[in-house]
């Protein structure tokens, strides 16, 4: 094989190679109850392992704004659960979410969802006050809190990110550092830790898929 042939080889074989893997990663698989963790799925759905949707909601955000499953009608967005006094995991999340925001800064197709998991507590001037810390772009991103009960079925029943159960105590609910993200036809298309730089990567990368950008 003289330096031509093999150099076209080589090529080629790149070529091939990096064809398959954008491949693969264009194909993001959507998620059914069936593929979380059973405690973290209303018991109701947990069989379920097709055609998941998630629900339409009304919230409340930082600014006292009712939000709805409109606003985020045709966007790709990233949901999670968060209370502001949480000393542990919230503050790396809240910290992943900033750089997701500056990351898509000028893409008016993605959008973030953050619910509160102690809304008595979260009150609309607490949020405030929050967002302005964190330097939240209240256009793109909602903080919100509104019934706790509602908030709950969300959070079971939709994007799975909560254990049934708290600890009794301020915290009512266990919830994961989990990031969920939906795509336009309101279905799941990626689960990542938010507390992992190579996960936010990930979902740097997912993001570009679905948005094309």
């Amino acid at each position: 094989m003289n330096i031509k042939c093999l150099v076209w080889f080589l090529c080629t074989l790149i070529f091939l190679v990096l064809s398959c893997n954008s491949w693969e990663r264009e194909e993001l698989p959507i998620y059914n109850p069936s593929d979380f963790n059973a405690e973290l799925v209303d018991v109701s759905l947990q069989t379920k392992n097709k055609n998941h949707t998630v629900l339409d909601f009304e919230l409340i955000n930082q600014n006292g704004k009712i939000v709805t499953q409109e606003d985020y009608r045709d966007k790709v967005y990233i949901v999670d659960f968060f209370f502001t006094r949480c000393p542990s995991i919230c503050p790396v999340m809240t910290d992943n979410m900033v750089k997701i925001q500056n990351e898509f800064l000028n893409n008016s197709d993605i959008m973030l969802l953050s619910l509160s998991v102690t809304p008595e507590i979260d009150s609309i001037s607490v949020l405030r006050k929050y967002a302005n810390d964190k330097g939240v772009i209240d256009s793109i991103w909602n903080i919100t809190t509104g019934s706790k009960k509602h908030i709950y079925e969300l959070a079971r029943k939709s994007y799975f990110a909560v254990v049934e159960q708290g600890d009794g105590g301020l915290q009512d609910f266990i919830h994961t550092p989990n990031f969920i993200l939906v795509d336009r036809k309101r279905q799941i298309r990626g689960v990542y830790n938010g507390t992992e730089d190579e996960e936010i990567l990930r979902l740097f990368q997912d993001l570009r898929i679905l948005t094309h950008s």
